[in-house]
C-alpha cells in the first residue's frame, strides 16, 4: 500500500487534467477537479462519475484515486481497478504506469507481472520515464523478461532522455562496460556528466575516473 500511497500523493487529481476534450466536457472536468482541491469531495465525486460514465479517461483516472485514498463512501478496490483499466485502455498514460504498479505489486488484487508489464511497455511507448525505467530494470534483471542487456540499455536511454538520473547512471555505467551496447567511453562520460549535474551522488567520481583514463591514454 506504501507505494501506492507515495503514487497518488504525488499524482493529485488536478495534475491530471487532460487536454483536448470538447469544451463542455473540460468545463465539467475543471469543477470536479475544482469541487475535489477545495474538499468538495460528494461534489468532485458526482461529477467524475458524470464524466467517467462518458468514457472520459481523466475522469476514470480520478475516481479511481478517490476509491484508493477512500475518500468515498464505499471504497472499492476492484471498482478502482476496473476504472484504472479503462483510463488505460483509453490512453491516460499516468493510468497505465498507475496500473501496471499495482498489478506488480498486488496492490489490487493477485500481482499479475505478466500484465503489469504489458502496461509498463506500452506507458513506456507513450512516453513515460518511470514504465522506461521499469521496463530497464526488467530487462536488466531479468524479472518477468528474458534477460536482455541490449533492451535493457534501450529502455533506460530512453528513460535518462527523459531525465531520469538514475537511469543517467546506468546508460553511462553499460556505455563504460560495453553492457548491452557497444562500449563507448564517450558516451559513458557524457552520460555520467549529465548524471552529475543533476545530482547523482555516485557520477561525478566516475566522471573523473573515465577522465583520468582518457587523459593518461596516448595520443
Amino acid at each position: 500500500m506504501a507505494l501506492i500511497a507515495a503514487l497518488l500523493l504525488a499524482a493529485t487529481p488536478a495534475a491530471n487534467a487532460q487536454a483536448q476534450l470538447p469544451p463542455a466536457l473540460q468545463s465539467q472536468l475543471g469543477a470536479a477537479l475544482a469541487a475535489y482541491e477545495a474538499g468538495r469531495l460528494p461534489e468532485a465525486r458526482s461529477g467524475f462519475e458524470a464524466l467517467a460514465a462518458q468514457g472520459v479517461p481523466v475522469a476514470q483516472y480520478n475516481l479511481a484515486v478517490m476509491h484508493l485514498r477512500a475518500e468515498l463512501p464505499k471504497p472499492d478496490r476492484v471498482q478502482a481497478r476496473r476504472l484504472l483499466t479503462r483510463a488505460a485502455e483509453g490512453g491516460f498514460v499516468t493510468a497505465q504506469f498507475m496500473l501496471a504498479q499495482s498489478l506488480e505489486n498486488g496492490e489490487l488484487g493477485p500481482r499479475d507481472l505478466a500484465l503489469a508489464l504489458r502496461w509498463y511497455e506500452v506507458a513506456a511507448s507513450r512516453g513515460s520515464v518511470e514504465a522506461q525505467v521499469a521496463m530497464g530494470t526488467a530487462f536488466f534483471l531479468g524479472r518477468g523478461k528474458p534477460q536482455d542487456a541490449t533492451e535493457s540499455a534501450r529502455w533506460y536511454r530512453e528513460a535518462a532522455k527523459g531525465g531520469d538520473v538514475g537511469a543517467m547512471y546506468l546508460i553511462a555505467s553499460m556505455y563504460e562496460k560495453g553492457d548491452g551496447v557497444p562500449q563507448d567511453l564517450r558516451l559513458a562520460r557524457y552520460w555520467y556528466d549529465l548524471a552529475a549535474k543533476a545530482g547523482d551522488e555516485a557520477a561525478p567520481a566516475k566522471l573523473r575516473e573515465l577522465q583520468a583514463r582518457s587523459a593518461a591514454q596516448p595520443s
